[in-house]
């Protein structure tokens, strides 16, 4: 897992590090020494820690012009043990609400597993962002289900055109106007 990094071509767009209005300004980051863990596996020192003991994040970034984030995940979702979702929304989703986003697009094929707990957060989450659209980009079939089977799936837009989207071969703003017009097909039928 170690060698897992999160998608880094991006980076002469968007650095999270580098924005003032990140939760994550102005964090270091090692190339070589591995100090997170999801349990006994090494992940490469760039994923960004949250408060979750097993899931990380890279906040790849944020459209304020457009109001988005497009965020990359992971490691194991834990709601059940480790409460997740409260340490997402608290320390990132809130943080981001600061400045009017509302679109949220989730990159979750390096989620392994999802245990569920409340859907408190996740309709919070969705109360707050008016008419903006939460979407789990190529989550793992199991994951999706599980998410599913805790009906957290009313929430986050998640299977048909999004389980397995190239979205590596979009620009950030591109592939938020290609969600967007595809959420915009699915509430409107």
């Amino acid at each position: 897992m170690h060698k897992l990094e999160p998608y880094y071509n991006w980076r002469q767009l968007y650095v999270a590090s580098e924005d003032k209005l990140s939760p994550f300004y102005g964090r270091e980051y090692s190339e070589f020494y591995l100090s997170k863990a999801v349990y006994d596996h090494y992940i490469h020192p760039q994923w960004d820690e949250f408060g979750s003991a097993t899931l990380y994040l890279k906040l790849l970034y944020v459209g304020y012009d457009q109001n988005y984030a497009i965020i990359e995940f992971i490691g194991e979702w834990n709601d059940a043990i480790y409460n997740d979702i409260m340490y997402l929304y608290r320390n990132l989703i809130e943080e981001l609400f600061l400045y009017d986003i509302k679109h949220f697009i989730l990159i979750g094929e390096n989620v392994l597993n999802f245990h569920s707990d409340t859907a408190d957060y996740y309709e919070e989450w969705f109360d707050n962002i008016g008419d903006g659209w939460i979407v789990g980009l190529n989550f793992r079939n199991h994951v999706v289900q599980e998410f599913s089977d805790a009906n957290i799936d009313y929430y986050i837009g998640f299977k048909g055109e999004f389980d397995d989207f190239a979205w590596r071969g979009y620009l950030p703003d591109n592939l938020f106007e290609k969600i967007n017009n595809l959420m915009i097909k699915r509430l409107t039928i």
